[in-house]
């Protein structure tokens, strides 16, 4: 299986949102489209999932024009959509139905993606007699969409995208508003979804994120490509330039100031520079030592996802 774009272009009268936009995942695995709000990601993804019309270009599903109604495709938009005054076991239902998922296999999923979600007490009612029973019947009524916290309603159109078990995934800022645990628990399932060979395509402002999933990436920024390919061949392609050093003591100003260094930031836990390469960083090493400047840490490295997004488009505010 593979998914292609090729040349793709999209235009809204006279503004181009979408420019020769060109990508391929032939093997399972995570492709990430980063860029702004406004570069075009979200207008891509649309259109791969046949919801956009587009003006020139081609999106191929192994070989063939991609057919969205043909393929078994699971859809996390980053604008969630649950029906809020219906039940949650209805609507997932009625999402398995929409795919063609039997009813019996439907309830089976949904019981294994309630757990794994932690969500089961919004879909089952306890198993309750006698007066217990009596007391909590208005209670422990079904729940609907509007009754769940954000992270909760984001848990249920999570299980709704994943119900027929989809070769063919897209996930459009799946961690935007969760917390730290519920983070863990989406990055757990997402893990999972690697290892089950799904061809995953992930949209996301959460740059660490990406570093932790993604082999592949593309930074669009006004619809145009600025940067594409394997992120540890670029990340590779910049070479050790950013150097991090808390020294205790002394003053290490002037030592930077002299080997002409430039600071990217400055915090009580030390400084943050740009070196020419690990010649540079090793002489300034070298000088410290020499001084007998206590070094309690001192880190090379290539940069991050972060800055180098950073580097090609602008600030990003990450969510």
């Amino acid at each position: 299986m593979s998914l292609e774009v090729k040349n793709l272009v999209k235009k809204y009268g006279e503004k181009t949102v979408v420019n020769d936009l060109s990508f391929k995942m032939d093997k399972p695995g995570v492709y990430a489209l980063l860029g702004t709000n406004g570069a075009g990601k979200t207008t891509t993804i649309r259109i791969i999932l046949g919801m956009l019309s587009y003006d020139s270009g081609q999106v191929l599903w192994n070989g063939k024009d991609i057919d969205p109604m043909s393929i078994n495709l699971g859809y996390l938009a980053e604008e969630r959509g649950l029906y809020p005054k219906f039940t949650l076991m209805d609507q997932l239902l009625y999402f398995a139905k929409l795919k063609n998922v039997p009813k019996a296999l439907a309830k089976e999923r949904i019981k294994y993606w309630a757990e794994r979600l932690e969500v089961t007490e919004y879909l089952y009612q306890p198993v309750e007699t006698g007066k217990k029973k009596a007391l909590n019947k208005k209670k422990n009524k079904p729940k609907t969409a509007d009754q769940l916290s954000k992270g909760n309603q984001q848990k249920i159109q999570l299980m709704a995208a994943l119900l027929s078990d989809p070769e063919f995934i897209v996930l459009d800022e799946p961690l935007s508003g969760l917390d730290p645990v519920n983070t863990d628990l989406f990055k757990g399932i997402i893990k999972e979804l690697i290892e089950a060979n799904k061809y995953i395509i992930m949209s996301s402002h959460q740059m660490a994120t990406i570093e932790e999933f993604c082999k592949d990436i593309t930074i669009l920024n006004k619809g145009n490509v600025v940067l594409q390919g394997d992120l540890n061949d670029i990340k590779k392609s910049y070479g050790r330039v950013n150097m991090f050093v808390k020294c205790e003591g002394k003053d290490i100003k002037p030592y930077i100031e002299s080997f002409n260094l430039r600071i990217i930031n400055e915090t009580p836990d030390g400084y943050q520079l740009k070196v020419t390469g690990e010649a540079q960083a090793g002489q300034f090493l070298a000088k410290l030592v020499e001084d007998k400047v206590t070094v309690i840490k001192f880190e090379l490295r290539e940069p991050s996802l972060h800055e180098i997004f950073v580097e090609k488009v602008g600030d990003v505010h990450e969510e």
